[in-house]
């Protein structure tokens, strides 16, 4: 028995690891499951749970990390909002003086 439980404590372990690397990559908590789900072959079930007790061991850090996901998210809507403006307005610069 002390044998499966600590290969359970190691497959934990191992996506607790995995589950800090997608935060590292700004993932949210959705995009780390489909991730470890299609590279790492883990259960969403098992990502979302050890997540789950990161955030109650790590509360001001997922708060933060969480709002700062969803500035950067604001400020990339943003951005891309502006390139659009400005390459429409570069093309209708051009056909004006195509013409």
């Amino acid at each position: 028995m002390g044998d499966s439980s600590s290969s359970s404590a190691a497959y934990i372990k191992m996506v607790h690891h995995m589950i800090e690397k997608c935060i590292c990559f700004n993932l949210s908590k959705e995009e780390c499951m489909d991730a470890l789900e299609k590279h790492a072959n883990v259960k969403p079930v098992v990502t979302s749970t050890v997540w789950k007790e990161l955030e109650k061991e790590n509360k001001e850090f997922f708060e933060t990390y969480n709002k700062d996901r969803e500035e950067r998210k604001v400020e990339a809507e943003t951005m891309a909002r502006i390139e659009k403006m400005l390459s429409e307005a570069a093309a209708s610069k051009s056909s004006d003086d195509e013409g």
